[in-house]
């Protein structure tokens, strides 16, 4: 089937839309017990079920094999914006897991663009 280039531009846009709901869900997580008037929880949830549905929008178009790993970017994301934003530490074994991630997908999407000479068939 191969993967549309708006099934990958989505899963970036899902990508943004997650890992910023994942920052201010940290940020919400700092005023609980407040909730009802803790906006920054309310906004997380809200951008975390965005994603969601522009993520099930990107899985119409693409190979989930692709649209999935490039998802995993958030984690790169998540990972530099908390120390940004929280002060976080990026110990040596982070960023290794950065770059090991970062490898992942690139290998993913080499591994996609081959024809690969295991096929699975439907069992009866």
């Amino acid at each position: 089937m191969g993967t549309k280039w708006w099934a990958i531009a989505l899963v970036l846009l899902c990508t943004l839309l997650t890992t910023t709901a994942q920052i201010f869900l940290k940020l919400g997580a700092n005023k609980l017990p407040v909730i009802f008037l803790n906006w920054q929880l309310f906004l997380g949830i809200f951008l975390y079920g965005m994603g969601a549905f522009v993520l099930i929008i990107a899985f119409k178009g693409g190979e989930v094999t692709v649209i999935y790993p490039i998802f995993a970017s958030s984690y790169i994301w998540v990972s530099l914006l908390s120390a940004h934003f929280f002060s976080e530490l990026l110990s040596t074994l982070k960023i290794a897991g950065i770059f090991i991630v970062i490898f992942g997908i690139t290998f993913i999407a080499i591994g996609s663009k081959r024809k690969s000479a295991i096929t699975y068939t439907e069992v009866p």
